[in-house]
């Protein structure tokens, strides 16, 4: 106890060099040299800890700041990596091949955009989680995308747009409920409150996918023609592709966590792969599912698009998760989110200041540790008091949090969601940003609610969000 009150304390400007320094080094890093963001961050963390002992910390603080932070990210570096196993089975049973496939036949390529955000929309809320939606049926309409002749980054942009909106709004989203969870939020209260910031971005969103949409897209009959051709010849394409996706609809009305759904999947599709294949060698598919699946068809842009998936192919996204966790824990024990974060949410009274101090902290978590779950937490411990003092319900701060955290780690370039959605669409998160319009606007409804007050929860008039 006396180690702890003996612990250096950081005070408000030091601790704003140290985020800006941070802040120089990533951005350089990874905008400017364009660089993986995992050595960037070492190197931040490298920073900190030699300031950090130069101002007194002991070794056991770095320790202990490392594991803490860490800790909180076991349930998602695991789920990463059954989603690793989940991209490269559902390739080799012919899941996404299917998809693409029949999708060809369904939707046109004029309101291939809108169509896309919107299925992304219905599927997310239905399981709950924006990176399944990304890695299955997300490689599926890439695919589709670009053989339409359609910008990369744009169905890119539907993709995680609708994905996010799906992820935020359903109650099996592990975001979702820890946004509500820190606040001390009812959960469904929280999701309704979401609407008055989520349904205005919905809609813009879908307008703009509609104008951009309509505008952008050049049908390539011959190109279409020639990878159904090439996805028929080599893959077995078939209704029975579909009964995964079904099964992740029934774990989630079942409401089944996302590991027992994820290990459901991956054994229906082993299962399809020795049914299309019996003579395939277990040690074959150990192969795909640790290594990723190889397509060999001849065709360039269909082996490009579905090589991919496997275990292995997580440990980069996993080894920023680890570092940007051990990076804020970092922070924590230290005292420098603290010593920035505590002044600033002691001294705003107004509604419209509280709701964009919460957004804007969100924002700078993201982009300062690139952590999703961080830019809820952080934010969240620091304001939970002061919107009390405000008269400001539970929800009116956990819809904060959710606006300018949760959806904003997808824009980050160095940010685990951005890092991951990139890798898996093979579109930089700089390039699909502009066309993230649900990320883009919803941290300005959430602004413009605050400061017109329209859609705020008070804590006399909102008993039930106690």
């Amino acid at each position: 106890m006396s180690k702890e009150n003996s612990a250096p304390r950081i005070g408000l400007i030091e601790g704003i060099i140290v985020l800006i320094g941070m802040l120089i080094v990533m951005g350089v890093s990874v905008i400017k040299i364009q660089i993986s963001p995992q050595i960037p961050i070492l190197v931040v963390i490298l920073l900190l800890i030699l300031w950090a002992k130069a101002r007194g910390f002991s070794w056991s603080s770095v320790n202990q700041g490392i594991i803490e932070g860490i800790s909180t990210g076991i349930i998602p570096m695991f789920i990463f990596i059954l989603i690793g196993a989940l991209i490269s089975s559902w390739i080799a049973a012919g899941v996404i091949p299917s998809l693409m496939v029949f999708g060809f036949h369904l939707i046109s390529a004029k309101w291939f955009l809108p169509s896309v955000f919107l299925v992304c929309t219905i599927v997310g809320t239905a399981i709950g989680s924006a990176f399944t939606v990304i890695s299955t049926i997300g490689i599926a309409f890439m695919g589709m995308g670009v053989t339409m002749g359609i910008n990369p980054a744009m169905v890119a942009g539907a993709i995680i747009s609708g994905a996010i909106f799906g992820d935020k709004t359903s109650p099996l989203s592990d975001s979702t409920n820890l946004a509500s969870a820190v606040v001390g939020a009812d959960l469904f209260s929280h999701i309704r409150n979401l609407m008055w910031s989520t349904i205005p971005a919905f809609l813009t969103s879908l307008i703009v996918f509609f104008l951009i949409g309509n505008t952008s897209a050049k049908l390539n009959a011959a190109a279409i023609d020639k990878t159904v051709r090439v996805l028929t010849t080599h893959y077995n394409i078939t209704l029975w592709a579909f009964l995964p996706i079904i099964l992740m609809f029934v774990c989630a009305w079942r409401k089944i966590p996302a590991i027992p759904t994820l290990f459901i999947n991956i054994v229906v599709a082993v299962g399809m792969i020795f049914i299309d294949k019996p003579s395939t060698q277990i040690k074959a598919i150990v192969n795909v599912l640790t290594n990723g699946f190889v397509s060999k068809t001849g065709n360039q842009s269909v082996d490009n698009l579905l090589t991919r998936g496997g275990i292995v192919s997580m440990m980069v996204t996993i080894a920023l998760i680890i570092s940007a966790l051990a990076l804020g824990g970092l922070l924590m024990k230290f005292g420098v989110i603290e010593a920035v974060m505590g002044p600033l949410s002691r001294r705003l009274r107004s509604n419209g200041s509280l709701i964009l101090a919460v957004i804007l902290s969100g924002i700078g978590v993201n982009l300062f540790v690139g952590e999703q779950y961080l830019s809820v937490i952080l934010p969240g411990n620091a304001f939970k008091e002061t919107f009390s003092k405000a008269g400001l319900a539970p929800v009116s701060l956990s819809r904060a949090l959710e606006d300018g955290g949760t959806v904003i780690n997808y824009l980050i370039p160095w940010g685990v969601a951005g890092v991951f959605a990139a890798n898996t669409l093979a579109v930089s998160t700089i390039n699909y940003l502009p066309f993230a319009i649900f990320s883009l606007t919803s941290p300005i409804f959430s602004i413009l609610s605050g400061y017109t007050r329209i859609g705020l929860k008070y804590l006399k008039t909102d008993e039930n969000d106690h």
